[in-house]
């Protein structure tokens, strides 16, 4: 996944507000209807009445921030008279110059926090108290302030005004791209968030961020029964992504449901906050998390729970983010910011979307596939059931074997990032270029991609590497960030407009992600696809998306439980948490798994350090798809680059133009029917 940081900059930087409604906390409007209304008549006379829709939106969205101590409105009203650009190169001329400035400053803006926080993020020694001090601070926190003081701003809201999801999407089959690159510049000031407001939310997502990438279980020292650990003695497992993903690799594997049920067992007790706090991110402890008993040297003791830290966690964030919501007229609440603000899909059509594809008749007919492989009746960590995958016919001491015999240490990884671009298709020179843009760092937690806002620096590229290499688990990750790499430097490098770099959500990166995850064995040599491989990949897609849907909607539960409840307790929220996830579960996965009242829909350690991120797991999952099957006998590498050339248009325009067809989970479903059919 993307960096978690990084995504509140951005969200700071481009998504400070809509103006559309309210409730509550409204601002007092300073420059009157009046006087909005005799400045509108008079640039209309002045420039033409071609102009009257542009001159009535960017005059109303600045007078909409002006304050008093931005001037009377006589100064109000010389401003917009002198600043309003209706010649259309003047216009171009200084649209391409506070691109190339945006660049100077949102770069080095991001480069400051990522060069902050390498104490943090990466494998570089111990972190030191004054490290998450540094790690929080932002100079992106005083950017709204600043070029609101220095009108810099109002020159942007009066000239290049902000649309609406529901006018870009009306307006989206006509504009150009200069047409939507000023769009995105108008993105940029829709609202006033003070700077301190802005810092909380930096805060709050760094003290979980440390959280969550030091919330390692040794699984060396699980035990059932005080038997035998059945885990290597120095196993690492960071919670939940090393966790979800060696009851994986246990697939197939001798005495792998007995660690697929040890590992389960953990889950259940970090969601319910009953681990031992002795165990989190310590190897001296043996514990039992069935009998949630903890030994040291042989001997039982009393062991106290987590104080329900994980709830907590949420709860300042979502603190930070009520603290916000009076600045986004528009989106006034963080639940309306992720949805009809960043993925600019409304939630109610992504909820829709996820029952319906969760209550598909196609669900019971791939879990009978999976009980036949299995042969035995679905049990609940089955949601992560990895069968179909052709790795799972290896050995993971082959594949980890293979893994760290060829990534020994970072350097390794970045000498062979070229090899295995041209394995995928893109030329030498081509990948050579691409490469040399992407910079290899050693993970703290599970691995990460950070992105460049500027052409002049690189893209990172954070991956875990133990003292004898990297394994399995690790490297399959690094190639999914490796995805996240390549998409950054097409969408900034080989971009026609600044202000269209990225992609339209960060759906559309974890959709590169998976399309380079996915060759992860191949890239290794070791891949055997046939016809029949092709079908298992349809089922695994299906049985992937099925999972993550249900954990988004605990996540997007949470939430709106949050706004319901703004005073809770990490107590309260903790339980509501656990109802939560367990009415999704029977109402989606107990019919399909013949188990009630199953808690593990709230393991995802995104619901702490980037709440609401989940929903877009699923939409890579379905871009993805619709994507590979767009892509399947066509150029991989030239259409990758043409489709990731596209910028940030709205989802379903991009779509449009990537495939000639909107997103869909109908090609999914087609699929796995067609697989069926086969099997």
């Amino acid at each position: 996944m993307k960096n978690t940081i990084c995504l509140v900059l951005i969200a700071l930087l481009f998504n400070q507000c809509r103006q559309e409604s309210n409730t509550g906390n409204e601002y007092k409007a300073y420059i009157m209807e009046n006087t909005v209304n005799q400045i509108i008549d008079s640039l209309v006379l002045k420039h033409g009445d071609a102009q009257r829709d542009r001159i009535a939106r960017g005059v109303r969205q600045t007078a909409s921030f002006w304050k008093e101590t931005d001037g009377t409105g006589e100064e109000f009203v010389a401003y917009c008279t002198e600043h309003f650009i209706s010649d259309t190169a003047v216009l171009d001329g200084v649209f391409q110059r506070i691109s190339t400035n945006f660049e100077v400053i949102f770069g080095y803006y991001a480069k400051i926090s990522v060069d902050l926080q390498r104490p943090l993020h990466l494998d570089i020694g111990e972190i030191l108290p004054v490290d998450e001090s540094f790690g929080s601070y932002s100079p992106a926190t005083h950017f709204t302030d600043d070029f609101f003081n220095n009108k810099l701003a109002f020159l942007i809201t009066l000239n290049f005004p902000y649309y609406s999801l529901p006018e870009k999407t009306e307006k989206s089959a006509q504009w150009s791209r200069k047409d939507w690159a000023y769009a995105r510049l108008g993105d940029v000031f829709d609202s006033r968030v003070p700077a301190d407001v802005s810092q909380l939310v930096v805060n709050a997502m760094t003290k979980s961020d440390m959280y969550i990438a030091d919330y390692n279980i040794f699984a060396g020292k699980l035990v059932r029964d005080q038997r035998e650990s059945l885990f290597p003695p120095d196993m690492k497992l960071l919670s939940h992504w090393n966790i979800r993903d060696e009851i994986k690799s246990n697939y197939g594997q001798e005495a792998g449901i007995k660690k697929q049920r040890i590992l389960y067992e953990v889950m259940k007790r970090i969601i319910t906050q009953e681990i031992p706090e002795v165990v989190i991110n310590s190897k001296d402890y043996i514990w039992d998390p069935f009998n949630n008993k903890v030994y040291e040297n042989g001997t039982a003791i009393t062991a106290t729970p987590e104080p329900d830290t994980r709830y907590a966690m949420i709860l300042d964030f979502f603190r930070a983010q009520r603290q916000v919501d009076p600045y986004y007229p528009g989106l006034n609440t963080y639940i309306l910011r992720n949805f009809n603000g960043d993925m600019e899909i409304p939630l109610e059509d992504v909820e829709e979307l996820f029952k319906t594809y969760l209550s598909s008749p196609e669900v019971q007919k791939v879990a009978e596939v999976i009980k036949k492989r299995l042969g035995r009746n679905l049990e609940p960590f089955d949601i992560w059931y990895d069968g179909f995958k052709t790795r799972t016919t290896i050995p993971a001491e082959t594949l980890d074997k293979a893994t760290r015999s060829k990534y020994p240490d970072r350097d390794a990884v970045q000498a062979d990032l070229p090899r295995i671009l041209v394995n995928l298709g893109f030329s030498k020179d081509r990948a050579e270029t691409i490469a040399s843009q992407i910079q290899v760092d050693p993970a703290r937690g599970s691995g990460h991609a950070q992105g460049s806002e500027t052409r002049e620096q690189k893209s990172l590229l954070r991956t875990r590497i133990f003292a004898d290499g990297m394994d399995y688990k690790g490297y399959n990750i690094a190639v999914h960030e490796f995805g996240h790499n390549v998409e950054q430097t097409i969408s900034l490098h080989n971009m026609d407009f600044y202000m269209l770099r990225g992609v339209p959500n960060t759906a559309f990166t974890e959709a590169a992600a998976f399309m380079f995850q996915k060759n992860d064995l191949k890239l290794l040599g070791m891949d055997e696809t046939d016809r029949k491989q092709v079908y298992l990949d349809y089922l695994d897609n299906f049985w992937q998306l099925y999972e993550i849907m249900g954990v988004s909607l605990v996540d997007i539960g949470t939430w709106k439980w949050l706004y319901a409840n703004p005073d809770a307790t990490p107590e309260a929220l903790k339980e509501a948490v656990n109802t939560i996830a367990t009415e999704i579960w029977n109402s989606y996965y107990a019919p399909v798994f013949g188990v009630k009242d199953q808690p593990v829909l709230a393991i995802y350690s995104h619901m702490i350090n980037v709440p609401l991120y989940l929903p877009n797991y699923a939409y890579g999952h379905i871009i993805e798809f619709q994507l590979a099957e767009f892509l399947e006998g066509k150029d991989f590498a030239g259409e990758f680059e043409r489709i990731y050339r596209l910028g940030r248009l709205i989802p379903q325009q991009w779509m449009l133009e990537a495939t000639g067809s909107k997103i869909s989970v109908q090609p999914i479903l087609n699929s796995v029917n067609e697989a069926l059919l086969n099997m």
